[in-house]
This record gives C-alpha cells, structure tokens and sequence, in this order.
C-alpha cells in the first residue's frame, strides 16, 4: 500500500507543529525565573520592628540568590541570542516579590517593576565582560536586572510590611517568592489565520 501525501495532510502537519511551537513559546517555564524561600522560625516576641524586618528582607535576599542561580537563568538568557544582533529589537519583563503570611490570614504582599533590555545594554556589558559571547552578556544584563528590580520592588512593599509587622502577621511561618518574568516578543506570537 503506497502512501500519497496530500496537500491537506502537509498543511495539517504545518498546523500542528506551529500549534506544539506556540504552546512551547507560551509556556510560564520558559520564560520565567523563580526562586522560593521559607522561614520556619518565629521571631522572639519581643523583637524589635527593625530586626522583623531585616528577618523578611533576609528572606527576600536568599529568594533572590535562588532566582539568579545559573541554571535557573540560562535558558533565560539564551533567550537573548537576536537581541545584540537586530537593532530594533528589545526584551521586556517583570521583576516580582511576594511575601506570603503563612500563619495569618492577611493577604501576601506584592511588589511589581517592569524593566526592559535594548541591544545598548549588551553592548555595555560587552564591555565588561570583556567577551561576545551572547549568553554570557545576557546573563549579566539579566542578573543586573534582577537585583535593581529585587531592590525596587522591595521598597515599593516595604510600607506594607511594616503595616503587616503591626498585625503580627509576621510570626510564624513566612514565605518569599522572587520571580522574573520575560515578557513574549511581539514577533514570536503569530496571529490566528
């Protein structure tokens, strides 16, 4: 039995492979990098709003230390392999902390900055770095980023904390997620025909 390929079939082929393609360029994983801490001990009860707070940017610290890991940022930064090359082309993303009262029923806590990258920006850490390589440059913007936006978000959610560390909602257990998240290119998303 001889098989014959129809156009139909090629074209159900091409359709199905953009289809998988699309749903591999959508997908959170790819595009994100996260780190998650947990601290277990309470504070002693009669500690100072200060050191509850540097308690919670502790936390904040080791969720970013998480985030910028190697292996967690190279597919990010592999990413970046067009950026350098076309001019006019740009990535952009968030940078998120959340602190989450697991003890309490207050709601978590949520700091969000946006930051983008031009092609300028791996042109100076080119510069630095003292190599072309794509990924090397990009993992530097993209740690550089992180930190700036960690910092930003954290002071955009520090009043809250301090209101939180007024309802107590501090002691006990307490969870710090620090995410950054790479918006898709415009370009990568063809549209429904």
């Amino acid at each position: 039995m001889r098989y014959n390929r129809t156009t139909d079939r090629i074209l159900e082929r091409i359709d199905r492979v953009r289809d998988r393609d699309m749903d591999r360029v959508l997908s959170l994983n790819d595009r994100q990098a996260r780190g998650k801490e947990l601290d277990a001990t309470t504070p002693d009860p009669d500690a100072t709003t200060p050191e509850r707070l540097r308690r919670l940017f502790t936390l904040v610290e080791a969720g970013y230390r998480s985030a910028a890991a190697q292996t967690v940022m190279g597919p990010l930064a592999a990413r970046f392999r067009a950026v350098g090359d076309i001019r006019e082309r740009s990535a952009r993303g968030d940078v998120s902390v959340s602190i989450h009262y697991l003890d309490h029923e207050r709601h978590d806590d949520v700091g969000v900055v946006p930051f983008g990258i031009v092609p300028e920006d791996l042109e100076e850490a080119k510069k630095q770095t003292r190599t072309s390589r794509p990924d090397v440059n990009a993992m530097k913007v993209l740690r550089l980023r992180l930190r700036d936006g960690v910092l930003a978000a954290y002071r955009k959610i520090e009043p809250r904390l301090r209101d939180a560390i007024k309802e107590r909602a501090d002691i006990g257990h307490v969870a710090a997620e620090v995410t950054l998240d790479l918006r898709p290119n415009p370009s990568e998303i063809t549209p429904e025909l």
